[in-house]
């Protein structure tokens, strides 16, 4: 990932030396289980965790005349073990160490997105409960619907994101995966007790059945998950791009003192921090496919998933994790203009309140469809005149026959309050 939507923690994650890091632990435990049961002698694995450490640098270049990353990393540490090397990497082999440790890479930089989430979620239901009784303007299709309030607008997203927090531990559990099962996965070559040792050391499970790799349905759902959150981070950029919007501004991202919004036209202040998440999403979700092609591998294994892995791990979890904080940002130190809310609720000279006069009419006993035909003539004519909406219905003789003037009154003045928001948000919202 470039350098602009990096954050260190989670990019350490994806270094080399992390990644050696992670396989010499492993390594360390299988020689120390080895040694438990008398496969390879207790001073073995006494040295091999005492001696085994490894150069970047030295395994790369070794890598260019093996053409093998893992034969290259056991020749480089064997070189600093000494004698006791040839029980490095006793009975077990390359997929038994690089998809252990691929999970736990991937658990690690799950728990950073995890972090995250959780502080969104605290973010978004501050936020919600600050706005609860804010009234706005609901809209379908981009058109004015009824009112709502701004935090209840919030509060659907908060509850998206409690959705996808548990869609993310269910991910991550589902890769917390151990499997040392040796060369197409029979065990023949090591005992099962060295996988579940080694697995509970790392707090991680044994996969059920390994192929000698572990099967990449896990991680398809783990990158699926990353594609849904990124979908929930660009389904709330773009509202807040559309709130934003001159003709709307009912909310507005933070604006620095020294900040430009265009080359040429001052006056500029644009969404950008939300523009780029929707790019970011974009750039998360593409890694689902992907994903899901993995899981077609050759026989027992084969390494067509391993290139795009070595890409696409990093890139989409480091994207996800910067999109988050991101997020966390705009929630934090967005502006909200209520005076501007109120101002676009009435826009429209009060066509919002159709729904209560049809229901006002039906209750009066009269068929829907010609109360729905009354109400909408004179919606009608607000709406391509430009006219009030209630200046147009205190004149309409067909419906003051069945409305008087004063439950007319009653039904258009302006609401301040919506009734069951107290409701909702102690029963749906916690």
């Amino acid at each position: 990932m470039i350098p602009r939507y990096n954050r260190p923690k989670i990019e350490n994650i994806w270094t080399l030396e992390n990644k050696f890091k992670i396989w010499t632990n492993i390594e360390i435990l299988i020689a120390e289980k080895l040694s438990d049961i008398g496969v390879i002698p207790k001073i073995a694995a006494k040295e091999i965790r005492k001696k085994a450490k490894f150069n970047v640098n030295e395994i790369n270049k070794l890598e260019k005349l093996t053409k093998h990353d893992v034969n290259a990393y056991i020749d480089n540490v064997s070189k600093y073990i000494g004698k006791q090397s040839k029980y490095f990497h006793h009975g077990v082999t390359s997929s038994d160490i690089i998809d252990t440790g691929f999970s736990i890479q991937l658990k690690q930089t799950g728990e950073i997105i995890r972090k995250e989430l959780t502080t969104l979620l605290k973010n978004l239901k501050s936020k919600s409960l600050k706005y609860k009784k804010t009234i706005m303007i609901g809209r379908s299709h981009g058109i004015h619907a009824e009112p709502i309030t701004f935090g209840l607008k919030l509060g659907s997203f908060y509850n998206e994101f409690k959705r996808n927090l548990k869609r993310l531990d269910l991910a991550i559990d589902e890769i917390s995966i151990c499997s040392i099962s040796g060369p197409v996965g029979t065990y023949d070559s090591i005992d099962p007790k060295v996988e579940k040792y080694v697995a509970k050391k790392l707090k991680l499970k044994c996969e059920d059945v390994s192929t000698q790799v572990i099967p990449r349905d896990r991680h398809a759902f783990f990158f699926s998950v990353l594609g849904i959150i990124g979908s929930s981070i660009e389904r709330l950029a773009v509202e807040i791009r559309h709130l934003q919007r001159t003709e709307i501004l009912e909310v507005e991202e933070r604006f620095n003192p020294k900040q430009k919004g265009s080359s040429a036209m001052p006056h500029k202040r644009n969404p950008i921090l939300s523009e780029n998440l929707t790019g970011l999403a974009r750039y998360i979700r593409s890694a689902v496919m992907p994903a899901m092609e993995n899981i077609v591998l050759w026989h027992e294994r084969d390494i067509s998933h391993s290139s795009v892995e070595r890409i696409m791990a990093p890139d989409i979890s480091i994207a996800l994790d910067f999109s988050l904080n991101r997020l966390n940002e705009i929630i934090t130190t967005m502006k909200v203009y209520p005076k501007n809310m109120s101002k676009n609720l009435n826009l429209l000279g009060g066509l919002h309140k159709s729904q209560k006069l049809l229901l006002k009419l039906t209750q009066k006993g009269i068929l829907r469809q010609l109360a729905y035909s009354i109400i909408q003539k004179n919606a009608m004519e607000a709406w391509n005149n430009n006219k009030n909406f209630y200046d147009i219905l205190k004149n309409d003789e067909t419906l003051l026959k069945h409305i008087s003037k004063q439950e007319l009154k009653d039904i258009m003045k302006d609401d301040t309050k919506k009734n069951q928001i107290d409701w909702i948000f102690k029963n749906k919202i916690k």
